[in-house]
This record gives C-alpha cells, sequence and structure tokens, in this order.
C-alpha cells in the first residue's frame, strides 16, 4: 500500500544564485502533521513564481522515496534529505510511470487528483547543487508530478494511500513528460492527452499547439543573401522606401504580411551593424519595399549612401507578427513608422478584396511626417468595410486629408471610435505606444489573445524567479575581451567576439545584459530557442530534442562560426 512517508513545506525567501537574487519556495522542509491540505496549498506552504508553480491545478507536488533511491545512486550523493527537490509529498510508491493523469487519490481526511507531471525549472537543480537536473528528471522519466485537492482535509506522515479513480486513457505521468519534452511524440498520443479534463490548462494547450503545428515553411535561403537595390522613394520628410530584388532575377520568398526583413549594412560602421526592418508593400516574389525612417546612425547611412545598384546582405522574411485569416473585423493601429507593417497587412485585405470590418487607425506628428497617406487612403477606399482616423499631434490636419483631425491617438481617443470589441487588433509604433494602445483596447472589452504588437527591440526578458534586477543597455563583457567568432545579438545592436570564458551563449547574453528568455538552463523547455539569422551553433551538452530548423537553444548551444541571432 502506498504511504505518505514525509510532508515537507517551506515559504518563499529571497536566495542569492549567481551574482543574482531568486525568489523561490524550492526549499522545503518536513514538519509533523497533521496539516491541513486546502484548495491552494498546504497550510504552511508557498510558491515564490506562481507563473510556473501553485495555483490551483498545482496545489501539491508529489515525489517518490524510491526516486530519491534513485538519484542517490546516479548522482552519488549521500546527502539528498526528503524535501530536497521541492516536494510537498514523499510517498513511498506512485511511481511516474504507474501514476496517471486524472487519477485521484485519498490521503488522510483529503482527496487529490494528478493534474501535470513537475515543471522543467533550473530552481531544482539550485536547490541540490548540480544544475544538469532538470533535464536528467526527463531523461530519467522521474518528474514526479503535481496534485489538485478536490476535497480539502487533514494529512500526515504515515497517512495510507488510496487510489479512488482512474484517469481517462490512463496516460501515465512519465508518459505525458515525455510527450510534451522528448522528441519522436505521436499524434495519437497528443490527441489522448488533449482528451484528458483532469490535464492542466497550460499543458493541455501545450499539446494543441503541437498537433495544430505545420511544419515550417523552408526558407528561400538560409543566412543572408545580397539583394541588389532597384529604387529609392522618398514617402516623407523622414521616411525613404528600399525597393530590393534579385540580383540575378530569381523569385524571392514570398513574405506573409507583417513580416519583416534583417539587414547587415556593410559601410555603416565596423562591424557591419544588423537591423530589422518592416516589409510595407503587398506581398511580392519579384521584389521587396522596406521603409526606413531617419533617426540613427545606420538609418542615416541608408538615407545618405545607398543609390540604385548597391547590393545589401538580406535575411528572409520573417516574423510572427502576422495577419491572420478570418472574418471577424480588423483593427490595424500604428504610430509613425510602425505604419509599415500594417501597410502590408492592407496591402493584402485589399488585394483579396476582403470584406471585413477593416479600421485604420494611426498617428503621426504633421502632414510633412505623414508617410503613406495616399497610398493608405486609396487602398481604404477600395474596401466595402473601412475606415480610417488619422491623429496629428502637431499641427491641424490641412483641409481634405480624409479622416484626419488634430489630437492623440490615446485611450480617449480610441473610446470614442466605437470599435468592435470581436475586432482581432495589430499594433506597431514606439514601445510605450504599444502598451498604451493594448492596455486601452482590453480596456474596452477586446480579449488580450486578439491585440498583437511588433516589436523590433529586445524582448521582454523570460528569467523566472529573478528579482531586484538593474536593467543595463547591452554592451560588450567585462575584459578581457573574447578572441573567438563574433556574435551579433541583432535586436540588441551589438556584436562582440566570443570569449571562452562562458559554457555557453546563454551566459555569454548574460555577460552583455542582451534581455534572455529561458526557464530550465539545460535545454529541456525551449524556452530559450532563438532565430538563427546567420551562422550554426554546437551544443554541449545536447539537448533532449533539437529546436526548430532556423533556432538554437542558446542555454547549451556555442558558436560553430560567426553568428547572428535574433536576441
Amino acid at each position: 500500500m502506498p504511504r505518505l512517508l514525509s510532508l515537507n513545506v517551506g515559504k518563499p525567501e529571497d536566495v542569492p544564485w549567481q551574482g543574482r537574487t531568486v525568489h523561490t519556495g524550492i526549499f522545503k522542509y518536513p514538519v509533523d502533521g497533521p496539516v491541513m491540505a486546502r484548495r491552494l496549498n498546504i497550510d504552511g506552504d508557498g510558491q515564490g513564481d506562481l507563473g510556473g508553480h501553485g495555483g490551483e491545478n498545482r496545489a501539491v507536488l508529489v515525489y517518490q522515496r524510491q526516486s530519491y533511491e534513485f538519484w542517490r545512486g546516479e548522482l552519488g550523493r549521500d546527502d539528498l534529505e526528503y524535501g530536497q527537490f521541492g516536494e510537498n509529498f514523499t510517498v513511498d510508491g506512485l511511481a511516474d510511470d504507474e501514476v496517471h493523469i486524472g487519477d485521484r487519490y485519498r490521503i488522510g481526511e483529503a482527496e487529490f487528483e494528478v493534474t501535470q507531471p513537475r515543471v522543467t525549472c533550473f530552481r531544482v537543480g539550485m536547490r541540490l547543487g548540480e544544475p544538469r537536473i532538470p533535464a536528467l528528471l526527463v531523461a530519467h522519466h522521474r518528474p514526479g508530478f503535481y496534485l489538485r485537492v478536490i476535497r480539502e482535509g487533514r494529512v500526515r506522515a504515515g497517512d495510507e494511500i488510496v487510489r479512488t479513480r482512474t484517469g481517462r486513457h490512463e496516460m501515465s505521468v512519465a508518459a505525458i513528460d515525455a510527450l510534451l519534452y522528448l522528441p519522436g511524440r505521436d499524434a495519437a498520443d497528443l490527441r489522448k492527452a488533449v482528451d484528458i479534463p483532469a490535464l492542466s490548462p497550460g499543458w493541455q494547450g501545450s499539446f494543441r499547439e503541437l498537433l495544430d503545428e505545420r511544419a515550417p515553411e523552408t526558407q528561400a535561403w538560409a543566412g543572408f543573401r545580397e539583394l541588389r537595390v532597384t529604387q529609392l522613394v522618398p514617402e516623407s520628410t523622414t521616411v525613404t522606401s528600399i525597393h530590393l530584388s534579385a540580383a540575378d532575377g530569381s523569385p524571392l520568398s514570398r513574405p506573409e504580411p507583417g513580416q519583416f526583413l534583417t539587414l547587415r549594412v556593410p559601410g555603416a560602421s565596423d562591424p557591419a551593424p544588423v537591423r530589422s526592418y518592416s516589409l510595407s508593400a503587398g506581398a511580392s516574389d519579384a521584389e521587396y519595399r522596406i521603409s526606413v525612417k531617419r533617426d540613427g546612425a545606420v538609418s542615416g547611412y541608408l538615407h545618405t549612401h545607398l543609390a540604385p545598384g548597391a547590393l545589401l546582405p538580406v535575411a528572409a522574411p520573417r516574423g510572427d507578427f502576422v495577419l491572420a485569416d478570418g472574418d471577424s473585423p480588423v483593427l490595424l493601429i500604428s504610430a509613425g513608422i510602425g505604419v509599415t507593417p500594417v501597410l502590408a497587412m492592407l496591402h493584402a485585405l485589399a488585394a483579396a478584396g476582403s470584406t471585413r470590418d477593416v479600421r485604420w487607425l494611426h498617428t503621426t506628428r504633421s502632414a510633412a511626417e505623414h508617410a503613406f497617406a495616399t497610398e493608405a487612403h486609396k487602398l481604404l477606399a477600395s474596401l466595402p468595410q473601412a475606415r480610417e482616423d488619422v491623429f496629428y499631434t502637431a499641427e491641424t490636419p490641412p483641409p481634405g486629408t480624409p479622416g484626419a483631425r488634430r489630437g492623440r491617438l490615446d485611450r480617449a481617443a480610441l473610446s470614442t471610435l466605437d470599435l468592435p470589441v470581436d475586432a482581432t487588433a495589430y499594433v506597431c509604433g514606439p514601445e510605450g505606444f504599444m502598451t498604451a494602445t493594448r492596455d486601452a483596447l482590453v480596456e474596452l472589452g477586446l480579449a488580450p489573445g486578439r491585440v498583437h504588437s511588433e516589436l523590433f527591440g529586445a524582448l521582454p526578458a523570460i528569467n523566472p524567479g529573478i528579482v531586484g534586477a538593474v536593467h543595463t543597455p547591452p554592451h560588450a563583457p567585462a575584459p578581457p575581451p573574447g578572441t573567438g567568432p563574433r556574435v551579433t545579438f541583432a535586436r540588441s545592436g551589438l556584436a562582440v567576439p566570443w570569449s571562452e570564458r562562458y559554457p555557453n551563449v546563454l551566459e555569454f547574453a548574460e555577460a552583455c545584459d542582451v534581455p534572455t528568455r529561458w526557464s530550465c538552463r539545460t535545454g529541456v523547455c525551449q524556452t530559450c530557442v532563438t532565430p538563427v539569422l546567420s551562422g550554426a551553433v554546437e551544443y554541449e551538452p545536447a539537448p533532449l530534442e533539437d529546436p526548430p530548423p532556423g533556432t538554437a537553444l542558446v542555454c547549451c548551444a556555442r558558436p560553430g562560426g560567426d553568428l547572428v541571432l535574433d536576441l
């Protein structure tokens, strides 16, 4: 008969780790019972990162005595004590390959339901002083699992554990864990997994995404390819469009509306800087158009030194900020040069003769800086259900400017426009504008999942549990400088030589204060998956599953030569 051997709790605390501070509840210690098991927690317990731990579906973490014995032998450790894996219940029995998602168990006065495997996380490695452990838990099929509290009640060490129900499809904890984190997954198993009512919503969503995944389209070219400048067209006092085509006349990769190109700009500085610019015209396999605002050294170089016939190294079109198919209303919202990707979306809607309700909302300083005014108006006039509202912040619009008025495109203005709450919104502009617009649209009734925005700067960091971090502009790492291949962080505008002092690209990026995204730090969770614009990586150690083509897991990658990353 399975039995509860130890009941372990601990409150979140701030813990020093690698020069940073982590707020974590991973430190659990045995307590004498009885202790009340409640809907969200065991009395006396807490979690530091509620995004990955805790809550109704992860109220109680379970780990087995048999797994402790396994790790003592595998790691050569004799210092592993109950609670050290962060579990609330240390149990005798209930192996991960025997317990099913959806199984219910009675322990003492309470009843519980199995909801999901443990989430792979660096903090268990921090607690054990063994950074490899998140990957080892998955590789050895010993993750442990979470329980939902079905009936509250008192529990204590020594209580017997009685199974009262078997989960639908009888998919074990170990099988579900492998289905998410390991290669070779079967579509039939994915369909069964999403049909388990007890499986937590986050894991169900991940499996649905895997089912819906389409094979990634093969890019027309890898890395950078030289394209020829065919035209330079002024669009306003500050914006110039650059038309590009293949030097040999061969077809180009046809972009999706809203995608962008990444350019290397030789001559602008040494090393050649890398910048990204949205495609601003309709989709074509013969010519691309990007539109660049002059607001810095690189854009200034493009404005003043580029001429027809010049060759520019360009990466194939990419980006997830794209117009989705559907019949619902569309809000195309932009500020300044942020007009470019939504203009490409407008081209796509006009080319398709869309009957969707299309709202064009744009803000700019003045008529002189209002790029694409005539082009956008003609496209909107071709659509049967379209309306434009344009806001000039520095002057009254000239007479006859369609849909234009003086003012700001802020929450107050948005609230007067009678926007359809079932619309899908695409927002591009300065970061502050996008954040404020997103918040305003949600306040006005749009679902958060229907508000999409484009960000060319560094993506928001995902560093679970890290507190008190100081945000510093990206910079070269502390001396001595590296002597290895050049690593370019494209979004951060930084190119520096690799240094062998760092075990992987993630730690190198952190030393440069480049915003990063990670969770396990051992090649399991794929939170750190990053597009590779040019170059290749080598893995040490190898990830449990290779990332999609054209990407890298920076937490265990090293440059195999000069490398350009979308970071």
